[in-house]
Parts: structure tokens; sequence; C-alpha cells
């Protein structure tokens, strides 16, 4: 490694400039820890793997662009997840993150599963377990479910306001939703029933990305993303049977399809 960049978010679904932005960012920051300059960009080899690059019309715009480099690859990073886990072998893999989605590679051909966005899918995430959290809260609020000491503790964080929560909604992303999930991963592990409740609800969803990709054919299934541990316990036994430890992450994938990519110009 000659240099590592670390920059904000990359999802070109909600942002092509934003996230091309990003990749700028990176890119100056490995070129400068590797003592190298943009005049050295022609030699390199891409691979982006950006979220939001399964989508057919944000893929197609982002690869309309101009990029320095002298090869450029782009690819989602659910694709780039499913590589490094598996060392570019046949098997799937589900991330857990801010998002979520499953993705495998089965004997030449690519399937995907959710990641269609937090408002009408991304279930299991740590969105949608920040989102149902707040819910929860309203519910408890409103007088229909009793309080627990995690719906008091994410109350609290909004001066005790329900329409507190409701104005901070409308401009919050599936990151700030998705900020809120440690809370509730905390408080399910030390035995608060909203919690339990919500990370079995999230499991749930988890489980059946994952029994669909093991219908497809998937033999191997490797977790991914922020969750990935904290999820793991709260999934069926027959679903974690199929688990496996990831060879790598989506870096690892990105940089391998990087190198076949650039081994494949040089053949």
């Amino acid at each position: 490694m000659l240099g590592e960049g670390l920059a904000g978010p990359a999802n070109i679904r909600l942002g092509l400039e934003t996230s091309l932005a990003a990749v700028r960012q990176a890119t100056d920051q490995c070129l400068q820890q590797a003592g190298l300059s943009s005049a050295d960009l022609p030699r390199v080899t891409a691979c982006l793997a950006l979220a939001g690059a399964s989508e057919p019309a944000a893929l197609a715009a982002a690869q309309a662009q101009e990029f320095p480099f002298g090869h450029t690859t782009i690819t989602t990073d659910a694709n780039a997840a499913c590589v490094g886990a598996h060392g570019g072998r046949d098997g799937g893999v589900i991330i857990c993150g801010t998002g979520s989605i499953a993705w495998a590679a089965l004997k030449g051909r690519r399937y995907r599963l959710g990641g269609w966005g937090l408002i009408v899918s991304d279930e299991g995430s740590g969105a949608w377990l920040g989102r149902e959290a707040l819910r929860q809260v309203l519910w408890a609020h409103d007088g229909r479910i009793a309080w627990t000491d995690l719906l008091r503790a994410l109350f609290e964080q909004f001066r005790n306001d329900p329409h507190a929560i409701v104005r901070w909604t409308t401009d919050a992303s599936s990151r700030d939703f998705g900020l809120l999930a440690p809370r509730v991963v905390e408080y399910a592990e030390h035995g608060d029933p909203a919690g339990i409740a919500l990370m079995q609800a999230a499991a749930a969803h988890i489980d059946s990305l994952a029994a669909r990709l093991i219908g497809l054919g998937t033999s191997r299934l490797a977790l991914a993303g922020g969750l990935a541990i904290p999820m793991k316990p709260w999934l069926s036994r027959d679903i974690q049977a199929y688990l496996v430890t990831p060879a790598g992450d989506a870096l690892d994938g990105a940089l391998q399809l990087a190198r076949f990519e650039a081994e494949s110009i040089a053949a």
C-alpha cells in the first residue's frame, strides 16, 4: 500500500457531484502519501466501487464523466464487498450498514436483493433500526405501547418533544437515522424489551435476504458493514450455518477488480 485516503459519502444515486468530489478528495490524499502527483494519474487503473452504481441511470451518468485516471472501471460497493469477502470466488454477501443489500456471484451471474433506499427498502439496516426506534418512541408517547429505557433515552435526546422528532425527520438522512442504531444495539444487549424486539425484527429481514440467496444456490454467505458483528447473534441458526468469515472487505474487492482490469489491459 502506497497511500490511503478518507472522504465523505459517495452514493452516486443521491448526488453524483458530491460522490465524485469524495473520490477526488480520497485520490488526492493517496497521491500525497505515495509521493505522487496528478501527473501520475494517467498511469493509474482505478476501480470506483460506489453505492448507487447498481441503478442504471446513476451508473450511466457516472460512466459519462471524464476521469483523470488512465483507466476507470465503476462497480457497486456491494459487488466489491462480495468479491472481497470470497476472494473472487462464488458466494454471497449481505451488507448490514447504514443501508442493507444482498449480493451474490454465482456461475458468472450476479444477483441483487434489497438496497432500494430507506423510504421503501433497506430493511434491517442501521437507518431502518433508527427510524423504527423513533416510530416506537412516538407510539409510547401516544400511549399505544409501554415505555422502555431505550425509548425514554431516545425521547430525551429530543427533549421529550414529539414535534422535535417530526421536525428532525424532515431533513434527516439515512446516515442520521443510522447514528441511532448503536443505542438500539446497546440496550438490546442489556435486555431492553423494545431493543430486543427491534433487533429481532431487523434480524428477520436479514434472514429473509439470506434465505433468498441460499435459494438461488449460494452455499457461502458473509456479513459486512458496521452492523455485521452485532447482528450475527440475532440471526436464525439455520442462516448462521451458512456464514463464513469474510476473506476481505469491499476495499479488498475493489483492489482485486482494479488489478484484474490492469492485467487485462496489459495482456
